[in-house]
C-alpha cells in the first residue's frame, strides 16, 4: 500500500514563505504525476499546482509566480515552495500524486491526509 505524507505546514504572516514536503512511501515503482491541492471551509477544493515525472508543471492562476512545485524522483517526493504568502492562501494542503506499484501494471491516485497552511494579515 501507498502512504502520502505532508509536512511543512504552519502559522506565517502575510508576505512570508513556506516550503511543503510530501513524500510517498511504500513499494513503489514509478511516480507519475504529483500535485498540491488545498481546501478552504465551505469553498471547493482547489488545484494548486501539478508536476508530471519530467518535470512540467501547472499552476492555478492564482499563486502563479509565487509558488513553485518540485520533485525528487528517486526519493518519491514533491514540494511546494510557497512565497509572498496572502491570508487568502490559508487552507488545509494536501499532495495527490499517480503512483505505479512493484508487480502492477498501472498507477493508481493516492491522497496525503493534508497539512494546515496558516497566513496571517
Amino acid at each position: 500500500q501507498v502512504q502520502l505524507v505532508e509536512s511543512g505546514g504552519g502559522l506565517v504572516q502575510a508576505g512570508g514563505s513556506l516550503s511543503l514536503s510530501c513524500a510517498a512511501s511504500g513499494t513503489i515503482f514509478r511516480t507519475n504525476v504529483m500535485a498540491w491541492y488545498r481546501q478552504t471551509p465551505g469553498k471547493q477544493r482547489e488545484l494548486v499546482a501539478t508536476i508530471t515525472r519530467r518535470s512540467s508543471t501547472n499552476y492555478a492562476d492564482s499563486v502563479k509566480g509565487r509558488f513553485t512545485i518540485s520533485r525528487d524522483n528517486a526519493k518519491n517526493t514533491v514540494y511546494l515552495q510557497m512565497n509572498n504568502l496572502r491570508p487568502e492562501d490559508t487552507g488545509i494542503y494536501y499532495c495527490a500524486a499517480n503512483i505505479q506499484l512493484m508487480g502492477r501494471s498501472r498507477g493508481d491516485d493516492y491522497w496525503g491526509q493534508g497539512t494546515q497552511v496558516t497566513v496571517s494579515s
